[in-house]
């Protein structure tokens, strides 16, 4: 069922010149002034309505850092925001960023009470009990309505934050590790929810370690590496097309024939 709220104000975003270094000093704590350890270093993304970019990289290579930043929630060094009717430095479209991109953590937060109560404490702007009621059903969490959110799953606290971001309605929805720890159906479920804001015309972008999950979800797989995101969705499919052949390789309609040696 799609939510009938008001429509999203943003199509696209693009994100370009995105830089963010830290260094540490003698207590070993971060700091941007001494010694730069970069992160980012000239990155550039763009974000879609209705696609799903998949962002992978190494431990450490700055995937959560990039998130932040997209999310309005860090500071980069320096960054700008087209949104196809202006550009803006991150400073200036810090607003617009939080009104229209949502980010939801690797293990989301939930308060005191019950599942509903959790999407009313989210939401915070006149909706009624019927929106709640159809985010549950939304999310197939109607059964856990009245159950504490905190003795949830780590499978269905994933969909009550997707429960929210359905009534929230953002432009953007950025997702760190979203099926971490999950079992095959949590996953499976989680991903279902995933592909309807992608067909409601939400944009995607989902940072995992998992290269294997989301390709029936991805329209683009982005790897974050020395502070660039290197587009290698075509990699993907070359990849896959060589094991095609390969796999078609190893099947003959021929028999095997011995390797006899003959002898003169």
């Amino acid at each position: 069922m799609t939510n009938e709220s008001s429509p999203k104000p943003l199509t696209h975003i693009q994100f370009i010149q995105i830089q963010k270094s830290y260094s540490k000093n003698g207590f070993g704590i971060f700091n941007q002034t001494k010694s730069p350890n970069i992160i980012l270093n000239n990155a550039e993304i763009q974000l879609k309505g209705g696609e799903c970019r998949l962002l992978t990289g190494k431990n450490g290579s700055g995937k959560s850092t990039l998130l932040r930043i997209l999310a309005g929630l860090l500071k980069p060094n320096s960054a700008i925001v087209n949104t196809g009717l202006e550009s803006l430095t991150w400073k200036k479209a810090n607003k617009l960023i939080r009104q229209n991109i949502m980010y939801l953590y690797q293990e989301p937060y939930m308060f005191d009470g019950t599942v509903k109560r959790n999407l009313a404490y989210a939401v915070r702007d006149g909706k009624s009990d019927y929106q709640i009621e159809q985010a549950l059903k939304w999310a197939n969490l109607e059964h856990r309505t009245n159950t504490s959110a905190k003795c949830l799953s780590g499978g269905e606290r994933q969909r009550v934050a997707l429960a929210q971001a359905w009534l929230k309605q953002p432009s953007v929805l950025l997702l760190d590790e979203p099926t971490a720890n999950m079992d095959e159906e949590s996953r499976q479920s989680t991903e279902d929810l995933l592909r309807k804001f992608k067909d409601s015309g939400t944009a995607l972008l989902i940072a995992s370690h998992d290269i294997n999950h989301f390709h029936q979800t991805m329209d683009k797989h982005l790897l974050l590496e020395n502070g660039l995101i290197i587009d290698i969705s075509n990699e993907d499919s070359f990849k896959k097309d060589n094991e095609k052949i390969q796999a078609y390789d190893n099947i003959s309609i021929f028999p095997k024939q011995n390797n006899l040696t003959h002898e003169n």
